[in-house]
């Protein structure tokens, strides 16, 4: 079994790095995703494009999508032969929706810039070499539609990070009831588990 991870905005597969590192000593094959993120020309469908093609031919996956990158494997649900679809503390969009219009359309509540969302779990070395990671984002996918009219008829799991600050909990569990039909599992960590609490990200994925 093949676990795919997709990144954030401005994310690498370095955010991924200990989750990968627990899959594969439990024995499974794993491909973490770099997405074009810092490439203004690269819209959407470039960032679905890049994790089907970074998939062995007809292999069956788990597809995991972090973030931002639930805008990136819903469509690419529909192109590969997806086992399940996890997001974890995923933006879950509805079908053709922006990604610049879903803060609205959940009603978001903006936190404050100077307080850390990202790291506040994590040590401070390793919280640096986190943000050192991070790449810019480009507008080029943000005003994409997402390009699916139903959701994927594959089996979804969604969690959450009870210490969230980008996404607060009451947040996202509200949006994913909402938008999924079911409350969302919940993991200790900040809105980066997979850094954080790689143990506990790698082991609700194997349940």
């Amino acid at each position: 079994m093949r676990f795919v991870l997709i990144p954030g905005a401005g994310c690498t597969s370095w955010h991924w790095h200990p989750v990968a590192a627990e899959l594969r000593s439990s024995g499974y094959d794993v491909t973490s995703v770099d997405l074009p993120c810092d490439d203004p020309s690269a819209g959407l469908a470039q960032y679905v494009d890049t994790v089907v093609n970074a998939v062995p031919d007809r292999e069956e996956v788990v597809l995991v999508a972090h973030s931002m990158g639930g805008f990136t494997g819903t469509p690419a649900c529909a192109r590969l032969r997806v086992r399940e679809f996890v997001l974890v503390a995923g933006m879950v969009p509805a079908p053709g929706e922006r990604i610049s219009e879903w803060w609205g359309n959940t009603g978001y509540d903006w936190v404050d810039g100077a307080v850390d969302t990202f790291f506040h779990d994590l040590p401070p070395d390793f919280a640096a070499e986190a943000r050192r990671q991070l790449r810019s984002q480009s507008d080029g996918p943000m005003t994409d539609p997402c390009a699916f009219e139903a959701w994927p008829e594959v089996p979804t799991r969604a969690v959450i990070a009870r210490d969230d600050r980008l996404f607060p909990p009451e947040f996202l569990r509200r949006v994913t009831r909402e938008r999924l039909g079911f409350t969302p599992d919940e993991v200790p960590g900040s809105h980066f588990p997979m850094l954080g609490h790689p143990r506990a990200v790698a082991d609700y994925l194997l349940i």
